[in-house]
């Protein structure tokens, strides 16, 4: 959100200083100056964006920083509207009107005070040891990253999947057996969701083992290099790591090739991340080698990835009912036959009701109740919002983030805006892209009208299944409950009611510390001006006796 909203105040700067407003009111050095402090800053966000999921001290820095961004961002529009109405005003007095000076020396005095905080919060990032990156560079490295396997784990039973796997083991095994070209069959939904699991099930059905020859399994994530696939899916056919030898591309795509050439294979790409078309049709182009039938499966948080890749209907599997979801984490809550006691059961069912049906929070949620058997450590953690556990007992959270994090720059604060929607709230479309607008986070774009960059932002929310449409009405807008949580974590003090009180605490110090100044400069300023006011009648009232004295001469 820091990194968003820092980009935002980056470009008012400039602007600023391009219209000449800095000299205008005498602070285009304050301004330049602040305009440095930040890019120095900015060079270090998108590394700290991605540490602070496990570091407080890391979070708390953030913190800081995006107070200080809303207080520059007041004091911004403050100069902004200043000289507009200066620019509008046909008044006649002197450009050094008193309440001029005390305009600019106010707002010397506040653009001062925020270059020594931002100059402190700069000094303050070396503590963390972040790396610098370029602000727009593609996301291509994994956030957190976590590799799958085709194995299931039989120690735990999979609760309420049953309907989804034979739907997709009926497709793969009967309605494409005959198809002469390769099929591709999504599975996408939201972080967390099982889709993982769903596939798991599907390739270790006896059904599917039985029909294809050769069954793939590849854990993709960010890295969508073709070598790399070839490798990895040779490994993973062979059951042998000498695929890693093969240095160059030729021989890792020509090796399998062999592989599969003529063979009814299942191949299961593991979240996929790419939405560059060309890549995924060159991978297209050498796996489109074996006989009838031949199938893959991808599983995708991405509507966009799937559309690009898919050539039969996407697969939403749909959030777990309660009652699954308090068996999942039953399971994962007690040791098996353990007794559960009717109090701890029904704090249980209220608990499992902010999972949403995502049983990766079910999951989490037992994990953490694994050792608790006290009924106040239960009604604690029904209490708790998931985001305000510890990122060490809560995998929903970075599994969640990782959605957010791979937005591109200019979506991030859109996506964050919409947790001052309420949960179980549906918005129209162009009622939140109008107040996109009214905030300023979106603008217009060469030929683009302002709206229609919102529309495309929109859209892209959408396809990355961070925003959902009606069912009855594509033209409104709703989010998922945890993905909702998310944003609120993400927008933590930015939107009233969902401030927390140390956030606020920590929001108003910058704000009380250069207003306890600004305040004594005025009264200082106010005393200057009284005896100005004073010397000025006394030289009248000398003036006036002068004049007398000179009349009765």
């Amino acid at each position: 959100m820091a990194e968003a909203f820092l980009q935002v105040l980056l470009d008012n700067l400039s602007s600023l200083l391009k219209e000449e407003i800095g000299l205008i009111l005498g602070v285009d050095y304050e301004m330049k100056k602040l305009r440095s402090t930040l890019t120095t800053i900015q060079a270090v966000l998108e590394d700290a964006e991605d540490k602070q999921i496990k570091s407080k001290a890391i979070r708390q820095w953030l913190q800081k920083l995006t107070a200080l961004a809303y207080e520059i961002d007041d004091i911004l529009d403050d100069c902004n509207t200043h000289v507009s109405k200066l620019n509008h005003s046909h008044s006649k007095h002197s450009r050094y009107s008193l309440k001029k000076i005390m305009y600019r020396h106010n707002i010397a005095r506040r653009m001062k005070q925020v270059n020594k905080i931002a100059g402190d919060v700069a000094t303050e990032r070396a503590n963390f040891h972040l790396r610098e990156m370029p602000v727009h560079r593609p996301r291509e490295v994994a956030l957190a990253s976590r590799e799958t396997a085709s194995l299931l784990n039989h120690s735990h039973q999979i609760y309420g999947r049953e309907e989804d796997k034979h739907m997709i083991v009926k497709m793969l095994v009967n309605d494409v057996k005959e198809k002469q070209e390769m099929s591709v069959l999504p599975i996408v939904g939201v972080g967390g969701l099982g889709k993982t699991t769903l596939a798991q099930l599907v390739f270790n059905d006896p059904q599917v083992e039985e029909h294809f020859d050769l069954r793939i399994w590849v854990c993709v994530s960010d890295n969508f290099e073709i070598k790399t696939l070839a490798k990895a899916m040779i490994e993973s056919a062979t059951g042998s790591g000498k695929a890693w030898d093969l240095q160059h591309l030729d021989a890792a795509v020509r090796h399998l090739w062999e592989l599969l050439s003529k063979k009814r294979y299942l191949i299961v790409m593991d979240d996929v991340w790419n939405d560059h078309q060309n890549k995924w049709f060159e991978l297209r182009d050498i796996l489109s080698c074996g006989s009838v039938g031949s199938s893959v499966i991808v599983t995708t948080r991405q509507k966009k990835v799937a559309d690009i890749m898919r050539t039969l209907p996407c697969h939403h599997p749909r959030g777990l009912s309660d009652e699954h979801c308090w068996a999942l984490l039953q399971q994962r809550a007690f040791v098996p036959r353990e007794e559960v006691s009717p109090q701890l059961e029904i704090i249980g069912k209220q608990i499992v009701k902010k999972c949403a049906g995502v049983p990766l929070a079910a999951t989490t949620l037992g994990g953490i109740l694994r050792f608790k058997r006290i009924e106040e450590e239960w009604i604690h953690v029904r209490d708790s919002e998931i985001w305000k556990l510890s990122a060490e007992e809560s995998l929903i959270i970075p599994v969640l983030r990782l959605s957010y994090h791979h937005l591109p720059l200019e979506l991030r604060q859109c996506f964050a805006y919409l947790a001052a929607i309420p949960k179980d709230h549906y918005i129209e479309k162009e009622e939140l892209i109008l107040l996109w607008i009214a905030h300023g986070y979106i603008s217009s774009k060469e030929s683009q009208q302002v709206e229609d960059v919102g529309n495309q932002i929109c859209n892209e929310l959408l396809l990355r299944s961070l925003l959902q449409t009606d069912i009855d009405n594509n033209t409104v807008i709703g989010m998922h409950d945890l993905v909702h949580d998310m944003a609120e974590s993400i927008m933590e003090n930015k939107v009233p009611g969902i401030r927390s009180e140390r956030n606020l605490a920590s929001a108003s110090t910058i704000r009380e510390a250069y207003t306890m100044e600004l305040e004594a400069e005025v009264v200082k300023l106010k005393e200057a001006n009284e005896q100005l006011q004073k010397k000025q009648a006394g030289i009248m009232e000398m003036q006036k006796d002068q004049a007398l004295e000179m009349v009765k001469q």
